[in-house]
């Protein structure tokens, strides 16, 4: 076995340096421990972070429709959900849930777990799931309504069962007008398209 010389060394300390850094969502990519160098370079850039108050929110969607943006990913479960990174890094935070009762009530965790520990929260974002909103979960948006900058439906998008992605498919005028909305309330007016 031969020791590494110092040339090595700084040869081998540089090629990890300069690796792209790991896309949010893509395997193995943990927002809690990425570099804070990386966290804090790529964030300047982004202006919108959502997170997902459970799997299956609708924040990559969401993300590829509000670019630039960052999908956080979503809120594990368990007793003590921890926060990514990106949504104490100063962003505009947007948190997105599906129009469930069970989903609202996870919203509120996600709702509960950001604003302890110092942030708000601009837009509560309601992904639609095609079917009609029950009356438990239209209830605990509006109680929601008092602790977020805004509580946004976004409606309902058939085409995105079938596409490979989200941003080739045609969005009807009110996703347009729900999008806008949440580009307004998160302080970015944007027209509609």
């Amino acid at each position: 076995m031969t020791t590494p010389t110092p040339d090595t060394q700084r040869h081998r300390k540089a090629t990890v340096m300069s690796q792209p850094s790991v896309q949010s969502g893509s395997p193995g990519s943990d927002p809690d421990t990425r570099p804070a160098t990386v966290t804090r370079g790529r964030h300047h850039r982004l202006e919108l972070v959502i997170w997902g108050a459970h799997g299956g929110a609708g924040t990559t969607t969401l993300a590829t429709w509000l670019q630039p943006a960052l999908d956080a990913g979503a809120m594990s479960p368990g007793v003590a959900p921890t926060l990514p990174a990106a949504m104490t890094a100063g962003q505009v935070r947007v948190i997105a849930c599906r129009c469930t009762a069970w989903s609202a009530a996870q919203a509120d965790d996600a709702v509960t777990v950001a604003t302890e520990h110092g942030g708000n929260v601009a837009v509560l974002a309601v992904v639609s799931d095609g079917r009609p909103e029950p009356h438990l979960a239209t209830v605990r948006f509006q109680l929601l309504g008092a602790r977020v900058g805004a509580v946004v439906r976004v409606p309902f998008v058939a085409g995105l069962r079938l596409a490979d992605d989200p941003a080739t498919v045609p969005l009807p005028r009110p996703v347009l007008r729900a999008l806008a909305q949440i580009q307004a309330a998160a302080g970015r007016p944007s027209p509609l398209r």
